[in-house]
């Protein structure tokens, strides 16, 4: 059986051109580019709590960059350099190589290099950390939006829940449902280029982890303000034959509080909306104004049906320590 070294090397050392130093040292170096600020995001995947243990490697070696790569995008910056570690219950050289295939594919399809790590035995839990470059004082943060700002969100929340949701045998989903949800739910796609895109358009910005409400809810919080969200300005998901009003509920709370979407909620002045639409075009990626920033409690968010009545739901996101 191979030991820690050499299922590192076998596996994970790979070359890394942007790095002074890779992996092999007690620290990688690494030479930012001039005049640039770094951001730094650290996200654990865990078994049982981020993904089903029988997920398949390649697509949970994608997932858990992307996850990352999704924080840098939300902040309008250029990945740069991941390090990757990992504790595994047991050494399972077949489910090390299928999730080395579906990381470095991710890697390369972003411009990352994977500049070091570390491996353990433990219960199965995946630890990645990644770095990427923003210009000075043009980063997206979450405490830019104003009143009057249009809230946007990015492709389709709520398919990764109701993906989950199918596989827990929790609903029924008709087709195409079942591909497309699992299909967001098991390989997200960060959308980094929509991030720089919005560099100096987008007040405020945030990816989509927690649920949409829950995560509009941290930039109402940071910025000091309330959003009010249109119900019928909320993204279409997929209809089947068979849609019912239980699919439709469920869909719904998906769509609201599922998480896992790792899409972008932004918020820009409505002067700018022409420039989203231009940019939605370009990226061949569907941007919804799905309603506004107002005055009222920092932190509050509240949905409104056609009539402007508010709709309440029982919960807005996750929470890891919710009771």
């Amino acid at each position: 059986m191979a030991g820690e070294f050499a299922l590192i090397d076998k596996y994970f050392a790979r070359p890394t051109p942007s790095a002074i130093l890779g992996p092999g040292d007690d620290c990688a170096l690494v030479q930012p580019t001039p005049g640039k600020q770094l951001a730094v995001t650290t996200d654990m995947l865990v078994a049982g709590t981020h993904f089903l243990p029988d997920t398949d490697p390649r697509n949970l070696g994608w997932k858990a960059l992307a996850v990352n790569l999704s924080d840098l995008a939300a902040m309008g910056a250029t990945p740069r350099w991941v390090t990757l570690a990992g504790a595994l219950p047991a050494v399972d050289e077949a489910w090390i190589a299928a999730f080395a295939d579906g990381f470095f594919p991710c890697a390369s399809e972003y411009g990352v290099d994977v500049i070091g790590g570390d491996t353990t035995r433990g219960p199965l839990n995946i630890c990645i950390t990644a770095m990427g470059e923003v210009e000075p004082g043009r980063a997206l943060r979450r405490d830019g939006a104003q009143v009057g700002d249009q809230v946007w969100v990015s492709g389709r929340p709520g398919l990764a829940a109701l993906g989950l949701a199918h596989l827990q045998g929790k609903v029924k989903l008709p087709e195409p449902w079942p591909r497309l949800c699992v299909a967001a739910l098991e390989k997200p796609r960060p959308r980094v280029a929509l991030g720089q895109a919005l560099v100096g358009i987008a007040t405020a910005a945030i990816d989509v982890s927690d649920g949409l409400l829950a995560d509009l809810g941290h930039i109402c919080e940071r910025s000091d303000c309330a959003a009010a969200v249109k119900l019928v300005q909320l993204p279409h998901l997929p209809k089947g034959d068979t849609y019912d009003a239980d699919l439709r509920r469920i869909a719904l709370e998906c769509q609201v509080a599922g998480g896992d979407d790792y899409e972008l909620c932004f918020t820009a002045p409505g002067t700018l909306s022409l420039t989203i639409a231009q940019i939605a075009a370009r990226l061949e990626l569907p941007l919804w104004h799905i309603g506004e920033i107002v005055a009222g409690q920092a932190g509050e968010v509240t949905v409104y049906d056609p009539d402007f009545n508010p709709v309440s739901f029982e919960r807005k996101g996750y929470d890891h320590f919710a009771a």
